[in-house]
């Protein structure tokens, strides 16, 4: 017996035209055959554009970020359609679910094999700030041992949150300078983590 078609019964012809986008150039000079302009704008556009995340998904904000990574919502727009499971490919670590202190070193394991520039986003309560489990067994955040760029609110949040947050992300890559990394303030703020 043949499954029942609930959905696009009759489907709607859609004008495209305005949801397809190009990203805009980065500011500079252009010429008859040319263009300029600093490399900071150009490297801050690719890295935005071509983050790979790492999700570290432990309870039901994984199952929110599945839904993210289906059809309907296609995390692949926006970058990030290649999907890592080894933390040496990564560059967006994904913290997704409640984590437990036996597990934070794990966690910050993790984080250190990543190469730089590396990001981090924590979705949800629990990864945020511990959410309903203020436990003695329940890490209050992950920001007590990784850095944080980017906190997505919710319990679960919704895909829509989710993506709201990789786009704040991407906002933020694409200002950074590429001397960050390699200046005092980012050094001291991974020694306050107790990162080399």
């Amino acid at each position: 017996m043949a499954r029942p078609v609930r959905f696009n019964i009759t489907p709607k012809e859609r004008d495209h035209g305005g949801y397809i986008g190009i990203a805009d150039a980065p500011e500079g000079y252009t010429g008859e055959g040319f263009f300029t302009t600093k490399l900071s704008e150009v490297v801050g556009l690719a890295r935005k554009n071509s983050l790979w995340p790492l999700p570290f998904a432990t309870s039901c904000c994984g199952i929110e970020f599945m839904a993210t990574m289906g059809a309907h919502y296609d995390f692949g727009r926006f970058g990030s359609e290649r999907m890592g499971f080894t933390p040496r490919q990564c560059d967006m670590l994904m913290v997704m679910g409640t984590i437990a202190k036996k597990m934070a070193p794990v966690l910050r394991q993790v984080y250190i094999q990543m190469s730089e520039p590396r990001w981090v986003i924590a979705v949800g309560a629990c990864a945020s700030s511990g959410g309903i489990f203020d436990s003695y067994s329940v890490l209050q955040g992950i920001d007590q041992i990784i850095p944080v760029d980017v906190y997505v609110p919710g319990c679960p949040p919704r895909p829509e949150g989710i993506l709201d947050g990789v786009l704040a992300l991407q906002e933020l890559v694409g200002k950074e300078s590429i001397r960050r990394r390699n200046g005092e303030k980012y050094q001291q703020l991974m020694l306050s983590y107790g990162i080399q």
